[in-house]
């Protein structure tokens, strides 16, 4: 009887060791199910951060690409423009001064033609006698001799000085040489026309005599 019964003990022992063996085993495949689980769903976060990452890092390429194609057009369209008001300015200052040269080219063809006015003013106020120049007649003569040559200096007309100083062929026309006490060898002696000059420019050269 006591034999039967330790039997059965150990019978009922046994059945639940293989009870406890088939619940851990459910238990550890449960387990490896869940880790199994997690592990895909890290994985598929991981892929779908990775996704998000390239996906927001194409975006930054495809927007820092168009910004610097927008930079470059920016940068091409000043450049020309700069180009462009360079090229005007150079057209501005080169039509002004073809202007200022045709004006200076009228001007002394004008001058030119005055000049020998000027000469016959003085030549008759020199031919006034000591008795004439009182009269209303040289005061008029005078008096207008004096405005043209005003004018012409405002205009920026101006008489070359001459005697006494070196021969400048560059200013003075020598038709003859004199002997002279009162100048140096070389320099003019006598000025026989009177030279004018238009903005520092030779408009009509003095015609002179020389001393020897």
């Amino acid at each position: 009887m006591v034999d039967q019964m330790n039997k059965d003990v150990e019978n009922v022992e046994l059945e639940n060791e293989e009870v406890n063996k088939d619940i851990n085993k459910e238990v550890d495949e449960e387990v490896v199910e869940e880790t199994s689980s997690e592990l895909e769903n890290e994985k598929a976060s991981e892929e779908a951060n990775q996704d998000e990452k390239k996906s927001k890092k194409d975006k930054k390429e495809k927007k820092k690409n168009k910004k610097d194609k927008k930079d470059e057009q920016i940068e091409d369209l000043t450049d020309r423009l700069k180009r462009q008001m360079a090229e005007f300015d150079n057209f501005r200052k080169r039509t002004e001064k073809e202007k200022a040269q045709m004006f200076d080219m009228g001007a002394k063809t004008i001058l030119e033609k005055v000049l020998p006015i000027v000469d016959n003013f003085e030549r008759g106020l020199s031919a006034v006698t000591e008795e004439e120049k009182d009269s209303a007649f040289a005061d008029g003569m005078e008096k207008i001799y004096k405005q043209l040559v005003t004018e012409l200096e405002k205009a920026g007309v101006k008489p070359i000085e001459c005697v006494g100083e070196e021969f400048d062929p560059a200013k003075h026309n020598a038709v003859m040489q004199v002997e002279s006490d009162e100048v140096e060898v070389g320099c003019v002696a006598q000025e026989l026309l009177k030279g004018y000059t238009y903005k520092d420019e030779v408009l009509r050269h003095s015609m002179v005599a020389v001393a020897q």
